[in-house]
């Protein structure tokens, strides 16, 4: 899925079957308390990314976490893990060659309607009922939420700050299986660009090149962009995504 879709410099590493991968003695750390599939996802994960780290010829010891929760790279390395049900991936690449890589694997299912009416823009609603009618087949309002997870999975990493599911306005080519993600109060980063893909039951997404405004216009662009005190990011997470579509 994701390793015919992006682009050479990364290396990418998948699975279709769930509990193939384990944990290092280091990072048991990461699932205390955690239930028996969340365990699993997290070694099938950091085995998928450890393996792509080999591949790219960078250091592929135990991956912990950052202080915002995201793995912690190697230095000079970039890279994004995802999984859902059926499917593990991750990519990495070098920094020097490619700034920015987020990714996302959904199930090829409908999104509830809550879950879409929480995240879908006016400007994505008019382009989701178009493809909805046009192409059936693929899960329009799945693969936005999907390319939202990517974009947050980029900017995190890139900019250590807060990102509302509403300052990411999403457009979709079907043709191509490329999306952009505008970005109208994202400082610096004015738009992401990025490919999707479908087939087996998946949708996947990824985030593999950031656009900069000149730095002027960036302060003007992110007044208005930082998350109000004491509120945490409000964004519709997998279980939400999931609760009524299996």
């Amino acid at each position: 899925m994701l390793a015919a879709l992006l682009p050479a410099p990364v290396a990418v590493e998948e699975a279709f079957a769930e509990g193939t991968g384990a944990l290092l003695p280091e990072e048991e750390a990461l699932v205390t308390g955690a239930g028996p599939r969340r365990r699993r996802d997290v070694a099938d994960g950091r085995t998928c990314a450890r393996r792509a780290l080999s591949r790219l010829g960078a250091p592929s010891g135990p991956l912990l976490r950052t202080g915002s929760g995201a793995p912690l790279w190697p230095p000079g390395v970039v890279g994004s893990i995802t999984h859902c049900a059926g499917y593990r991936a991750a990519a990495v690449a070098w920094r020097r060659e490619l700034p920015v890589l987020g990714l996302d694997a959904e199930p090829g299912l409908p999104v509830p309607r809550r879950v879409l009416d929480g995240i879908a823009l006016p400007e994505e609603r008019e382009w989701l009922e178009r493809l909805d009618a046009e192409r059936p087949e693929v899960a329009w309002g799945r693969l936005l939420f999907s390319a939202k997870e990517s974009v947050y999975k980029a900017w995190s990493p890139l900019t250590g700050r807060w990102l509302g599911f509403t300052d990411a306005v999403i457009s979709v080519d079907a043709a191509a299986g490329t999306f952009t993600a505008r970005l109208p109060r994202g400082g610096r980063v004015a738009r992401f660009d990025g490919c999707w893909g479908a087939g087996g039951g998946l949708l996947v997404t990824a985030v593999i090149r950031a656009v900069f405004r000149p730095d002027r216009e960036s302060q003007t662009r992110l007044r208005g962009a930082r998350q109000p005190k004491g509120t945490v990011r409000q964004w519709p997470t997998r279980h939400d995504a999931d609760s009524s579509a299996r």
